[in-house]
Parts: structure tokens; C-alpha cells; sequence
């Protein structure tokens, strides 16, 4: 089971994603730390990735997802997904991806982002994250607002049944 907390920037997929997988006792990849540093640069500098930017980000988080499958591992995964594609792209099609969508406002955004020191993602870039965001489905994902406290978010996380891979790391067969 793969869980991929997606939302905007801002958003607490990192806080969020660490903290379910940390509760579950599985092991937890921030997709920002994938990013090429070219990426880094862009939006340090204000500029907005778009698809081909984003391409080689998603090919990696794919990558690190295969191996996990490959050894039998559940994963809780932070990445935006902004758009529809990229989501269907990190599904591959295997039915063991789960996506828990974290919804905030806009000012609510916009504030934790003034309060995020020494991270890579310029703040003035939330209105074209937004801009960029299709909103899944919630058959394709369980939405959670993030207005609550981390804890309380991770426990509607789990009462959803997002994270049914609670411990669900199997030993690799023969092994």
C-alpha cells in the first residue's frame, strides 16, 4: 500500500505524511526532496515549474514507489499531484496507491507558507499552485481540511481507511 498525501504547497503533506507514517511504523519520502535542482532553482526564484519541469520529478517518486513495491514495503508519500495526469502517472496502474487530499483556504495557505523559513518553495508561487490544482475527485481521494490540529488530521486520516497499510510491511517471500 502506497498513501500519498498530496495538496498544494503549504498545504502539510510533509507534517502530515510524517507524522501518519511515523503512527503506522512505516517509512516516509517528502517528494520535495526529489526534485531536481533545477526545480529547486526554479521556484526559489519565483518561477513556476510546469509539466516537462515536472516530468523527471514524477518519474523519481515513481522510482522510489517501485522500489518499496519491489521489496514488499509500504510507503506514506508527500507530493502536490496538482493535476489529474500526474496523479494517473504515480497510479501506473497499480490499484495499490491511495490519495488523501489536504484542502486549506487560501489565506490559511498563504500563512503557513510566511511561516515555512528555509524552504526552496517561493511563497509568491501559491496563486499559480492553485491555479494548477485540479481538485480530485473524492472517489479518487479522500479529502481532509487542514484547519485541525497534525494529530487529529492523522487520526481523520486514518478513521477514512487511508491508511489500511498500518503495518502492512510483508517480508520479501523466500526471504
Amino acid at each position: 500500500m502506497i498513501t500519498i498525501v498530496m495538496g498544494v504547497s503549504g498545504s502539510g503533506k510533509s507534517t502530515i505524511g510524517g507524522d501518519l507514517a511515523a503512527h503506522l511504523g512505516l517509512p516516509f519520502i517528502d517528494g520535495d526532496s526529489l526534485h531536481p535542482q533545477a526545480n529547486r532553482d526554479k521556484m526559489a526564484a519565483g518561477i513556476p515549474l510546469d509539466d516537462a519541469d515536472r516530468q523527471p520529478w514524477l518519474e523519481a517518486i515513481v522510482a522510489v514507489m517501485d522500489e518499496h513495491r519491489a521489496n514488499h514495503v509500504s510507503l506514506v508519500l508527500a507530493c502536490s499531484a496538482l493535476k489529474r495526469r500526474y496523479r494517473n502517472f504515480l497510479r501506473s496502474g497499480h490499484d495499490d496507491v491511495r490519495f488523501v487530499y489536504l484542502h486549506a483556504s487560501r489565506e490559511l495557505l498563504a500563512e503557513r507558507l510566511g511561516h515555512r523559513p528555509g524552504h526552496f518553495f517561493n511563497p509568491a508561487l501559491l496563486d499559480s499552485q492553485l491555479a494548477t490544482l485540479e481538485e480530485p475527485s473524492r472517489s479518487e481521494a479522500v479529502w481532509i481540511e487542514t484547519t485541525d490540529a497534525p494529530a487529529a488530521i492523522v487520526e481523520k486520516v486514518i478513521r477514512a481507511g487511508c491508511a489500511e497499510a498500518r503495518r502492512a510491511t510483508r517480508p520479501v517471500p523466500g526471504g
